[in-house]
């Protein structure tokens, strides 16, 4: 053991690396562009693209999926563990947590016209292209503009 690599390493290290050589590191897309305008969308992998309206619905719905799912799970926990228990009870403790979300559901809908519209302001002009540097010096900040 000399610390110098056996024929065996050297044989394995360019095994090694001709594998790597043959990797893709690089793609190019040949696709047409418009004469003008903007390119037109390429479908991308992973979710298909949705309005910001569709994604918030498809989230709310998967959070009311686990919380049914919670709730019924403990449900059929607590009546297999009690061996019987009275359903009027069940539904009472079980029902109660869906009615709370039906009611701020209800109520989040009733509040949604209370906001204000949202307003963009464009305007236009020459724009102030001055440089003021500060200077903050003092025991008691002294502030000092200077264009």
């Amino acid at each position: 053991m000399n610390g110098q690599p056996t024929k065996e390493d050297r044989d394995r290290i360019s095994r090694l690396m001709a594998a790597v050589d043959e990797i893709p590191t690089m793609h190019r897309d040949d696709t047409s562009l418009p004469r003008y305008g903007p390119a037109p969308p390429v479908s991308q992998p992973g979710r298909p693209p949705m309005s910001q309206r569709a994604v918030d619905d498809s989230v709310r719905m998967l959070s009311a999926s686990v919380l049914i799912a919670v709730t019924g799970g403990s449900g059929t926990a607590i009546l297999w563990a009690s061996g019987h228990a009275n359903p009027a009870v069940v539904a009472a403790v079980f029902g109660a947590p869906t009615a709370l979300v039906l009611a701020l559901g209800r109520l989040a809908r009733r509040t949604r016209g209370v906001l204000p519209d949202q307003h963009h302001h464009h305007y236009a002009g020459p724009v102030d292209q001055r440089t003021v540097t500060s200077k903050t010096t003092g025991l008691i900040a002294k502030t000092t503009n200077q264009q």
